[in-house]
């Protein structure tokens, strides 16, 4: 039996409106409005490829934590990052060097810590985006006991 590699195809449709503006779309998805980045004469308030590029590598990140956890059946309180991007001269071009991703994760037991740790450093074998990129990414976690408080009451 011959077995075929496994493929996922993504399709997405691009429409320009006006100046360096457009509407990229997805099917059953929202439209994202786009625009070239204010640095290169484009738009401010609006998503740019720089910010979708970012974005991207965030939320693969998040999305491949969240499921080594579930993997390794360790429940998550809270996940938060911030991500930041670098592009510059590079081997004679403008390209993103790295991306710097703090994340900021709520566990319930002190004893996952160690676990949560192992799964951080595993995400670069894991995420999609990441392995796909020539950048460098980088992840700083803070990791700490979630505690939640419920009137006089304290829930763990």
């Amino acid at each position: 039996m011959k077995f075929e590699p496994i493929k996922h195809y993504y399709r997405t449709q691009l429409r320009w409106t006006t100046e360096r503006k457009g509407i990229l779309r997805c099917e059953d998805k929202p439209d994202i409005p786009v625009a070239c980045a204010p640095e290169f004469g484009g738009h401010p308030g609006i998503w740019s490829p720089e910010d979708l590029f970012v974005g991207a590598v965030e939320v693969c990140t998040m999305t491949t934590f969240l499921w080594l956890a579930a993997m390794k059946k360790i429940t998550i309180r809270s996940y938060e990052s911030e991500a930041r991007g670098t592009a510059q001269m590079s081997e004679g071009a403008l390209r993103f060097t790295s991306i710097h991703i703090k994340v900021r994760i709520g566990i319930l037991d002190e004893g996952d810590r160690p676990e949560i740790e192992k799964i951080l450093q595993e995400i670069s074998k894991w995420c999609l985006i990441s392995k796909s990129i020539d950048s460098e990414v980088r992840i700083e976690p803070e990791i700490f006991v979630a505690v939640i408080r419920e009137g006089n009451n304290t829930i763990l």
